[in-house]
């Protein structure tokens, strides 16, 4: 639990001074004294010379990964003309660094910054490199660690550096720092954080020679809550769900006031959306709205769990992260991938077996369709890559070629993960293929050339080769009751499914610099899951009936800013398939979409490279990477310009034998025929405004016909249809 006081000035900033100088140095080491200073600046990025090719003949490893080569570089490369003992202010790398000659990445330093002090004495002493037997660092640690904080207030943070030879060293001038959301709190060079005037929570990271370590900010609300907003938190406190009484208890603390309940219309259209990526139907919504039951929502909630279209939906998403992708596979290795997939989850298979079938894979793939997998990630670094951010929510890569810059994960954690893998190959027998692991390819660490042994994230490394299929040890890992990641992964990313926001945000990058909004919440939702046993259709029930899940969208000034405490529901836009489906679900003109059997819809399509405009327009994956990011969420103007113009969404409209056209037919009474166009697009009826302007523009419009064309164009145009809300 974050530390609820701290000591504010009457200026609003919280006291400590702002690091000025760098300690001077009594034993120089290259490692831990210089390529701090180039990790500080940026010179040994990506984008500078740490890239492949490095930059103006100067080449850099990443985040100093390769502390050695990097002295060679920086010493001796070009006859050492980098460095000048003799005249330490006029060797090339202080020139550069201060602007004294044309330098690419511009002025960095000044003659009086401590880090060019540090620099220039270390010329002086001969560049000396140190020795292996020099002491190693072994922690850093940040403080302040936790504060409560008003808004647009600072506090000025340092960092410490513990060594094996038992000094310690403020390196606060030395590290990077980098804030977890700028909205809430912004951190500048020398760890001074300010708050900005959204509430929330906010860590702040440092990094220090690859070692890492957090401060965490609560920001409140700065006004205090009225009676009513007391109700709806009283409400949502005494709630038996205990995900609400979390997010109650973090929104009481952080004095946000949640919205009220959605009404049923609003419901039955979300939860329809989030369950089965389709609209409900004008007759399902007007008999869901008569219904005066009590539970009406619990029964919708069952019914839609157990549609097809459940299974059709949630196939799709899975498909996406485990890269269903013809141009990968073939059409049929595709099909049947994909047909493995839908099997599992209309079968409700329970997670952990899901994964473990997908993972030990083997036998002929005709058989045993789940080995695809391993058609469509080949490389065992990519299925290491995959594997940890699919199942654990865990980005490595970073790490196969350099110490992980803002997270634990060293190249010996990556390469143990890979090593699961490299048993892994296909054999093929007449017409058939059979993936089998046997293979006896030892894994080799990049830089100390020693083996890695297959060993799990976090876990010791075995001194022996472990016996079989390694990949079973994975799978048996993966379910443990004590693995740290595997069901707190799939409970955030189902929560950010549903309430729009993972509580780890993105929902695939898990790791110490980035922790949960609401870490109770999060421990909560994934006991839930393992209690269940991984029953995925259940635990979901448990999200879409919590009172969080159904809060409405209503907008309040403490609430107004609040983008990851579940106040409020956010508004999302609807998947490019769900969206589709919906356009044709409420013209009633189905999509034909060639090579597929009539009556597909797009939420069935397992080819994401089938062609079709509107797809692609609207974010549909390519299915390459094991990234969420793939599937792009964000409006854009080409999108809404297709939406108000587009020739197939009018004659859609206009079809003869389309919804609209058959409306008008059956309803020779307006205010029927209003209440269905509503209902339709909608999911609910109109208002006493929205029922006479309708009516009225019916009355004059050229036909009867044409002005309902013109009402369903408006209606499918609107924010209520194009976003679930």
């Amino acid at each position: 639990m974050l530390l609820l006081c701290c000591c504010v000035s009457s200026l609003g900033v919280l006291q400590a001074q702002q690091p000025e100088t760098v300690p001077a140095v009594a034993h120089w080491n290259f490692e831990n004294d210089i390529v701090p200073i180039l990790s500080r600046f940026g010179c040994n990025t990506s984008g500078c010379h740490g890239k492949a090719e490095g930059q103006n003949g100067f080449k850099l490893s990443v985040f100093g990964s390769d502390p050695e080569a990097d002295y060679d570089a920086v010493v001796k490369e070009n006859f050492g003309r980098r460095v000048f003992p003799a005249v330490p202010e006029n060797s090339l790398l202080l020139l550069k660094a201060t602007g004294q000659v044309p330098h690419g990445g511009g002025s960095r330093l000044t003659a009086e910054h401590p880090q060019y002090v540090r620099l220039y004495d270390w010329i002086a002493a001969g560049m000396p490199q140190g020795s292996s037997a020099d002491a190693r660092l072994i922690r850093i640690e940040v403080r302040p660690r936790e504060l409560q904080m008003g808004q647009e207030q600072s506090v000025q943070l340092r960092a410490t550096a513990f060594w094996s030879d038992g000094r310690s060293e403020d390196v606060t001038g030395l590290a990077t720092w980098q804030t977890n959301s700028e909205a809430v709190a912004s951190v500048d060079d020398f760890g001074r954080v300010l708050t900005g005037r959204v509430p929330g929570t906010v860590a702040v990271m440092a990094s220090f020679l690859g070692r890492v370590d957090v401060f965490q900010a609560l920001v409140p609300h700065p006004g205090q809550p009225n009676a009513d907003s007391l109700s709806r938190l009283a409400r949502l406190s005494q709630s038996p769900v205990s995900y609400d009484r979390i997010v109650a208890a973090r929104l009481e603390q952080l004095r946000i006031a949640p919205a009220g309940p959605c009404d049923d219309a609003t419901f039955l259209r979300r939860v329809s959306l989030d369950l089965i990526g389709t609209l409900p139907t004008a007759q399902q919504a007007r008999e869901f709205l008569s219904d005066g039951a009590s539970d009406r929502r619990e029964k919708l909630v069952d019914r839609l769990l157990q549609q097809p279209e459940f299974a059709d939906y949630w196939t799709l998403k899975w498909a996406d992260l485990l890269r269903v992708n013809r141009r990968t596979l073939g059409r049929k290795a595709a099909a049947a991938y994909y047909s493995w997939i839908h099997e599992c989850v209309a079968s409700n298979l329970p997670l952990d077996r899901f994964v473990a079938q997908l993972l030990t894979a083997e036998g002929p793939l005709t058989a045993s369709p789940a080995g695809y997998f391993y058609k469509a990630i080949t490389d065992p670094n990519d299925l290491a890559n995959t594997v940890s951010q699919v199942f654990l929510g865990v980005r490595i890569e970073c790490a196969r070629c350099h110490h992980h810059p803002w997270d634990r994960w060293s190249q010996t954690d990556y390469h143990g993960m890979q090593a699961f893998f490299t048993q892994v190959s296909f054999r093929k027998t007449g017409d058939t293929e059979s993936l089998v692991a046997s293979a006896k390819t030892a894994t080799v660490h990049p830089r100390t050339k020693q083996v890695v042994q297959a060993h799990a994230l976090d876990q010791r490394q075995p001194e022996q080769v472990p016996e079989g299929d390694r990949r079973r040890l994975l799978a048996n890992w993966l379910a443990a009751s004590d693995n740290p990641w595997f069901a707190r992964n799939l409970a955030n990313r189902t929560w950010a499914h549903f309430l729009g926001r993972g509580l780890v945000e993105p929902a695939d990058d898990f790791r110490l610099t980035n922790p949960a909004a609401n870490p109770e919440l999060l421990d909560e939702l994934a006991r839930q899951l393992t209690e269940l046993q991984f029953d995925y259709r259940r635990f979901v029930r448990t999200i879409v009936l919590s009172q969080t899940y159904q809060l409405g969208t209503d907008i309040s000034d403490s609430n107004a800013t609040d983008e990851q405490n579940y106040s409020r529901y956010p508004l999302k836009r609807l998947d490019a398939e769900v969206l589709l489906d919906a356009v044709s679900q409420a013209t009633g003109v189905p999509e034909e979409f060639p090579g597929m059997p009539a009556g597909t819809r797009a939420i069935q399509l397992w080819d994401s490279h089938l062609p079709h405009q509107f797809l692609e327009l609207f974010g549909r994956p390519v299915r390459e990477t094991a990234c969420e990011c793939e599937r792009v969420t964000e409006p854009t103007v080409s999108q809404v310009l297709h939406v108000l113009n587009s020739p197939q969404i009018e004659s859609r409209l206009r079809h003869a034998d389309g919804r609209i056209a058959r409306l008008c037919e059956q309803e020779s009474d307006d205010r029927k025929l209003v209440e269905d166009l509503f209902l339709t697009f909608c999911s609910r009826l109109p208002t006493a405004d929205e029922q006479q302007a309708a009516q009225q523009h019916l009355s004059v419009a050229p036909s009867r016909r044409e002005g309902a064309e013109d009402l369903a164009w408006g209606l499918l145009n609107s924010l209520e249809f194009l976003v679930n809300h």
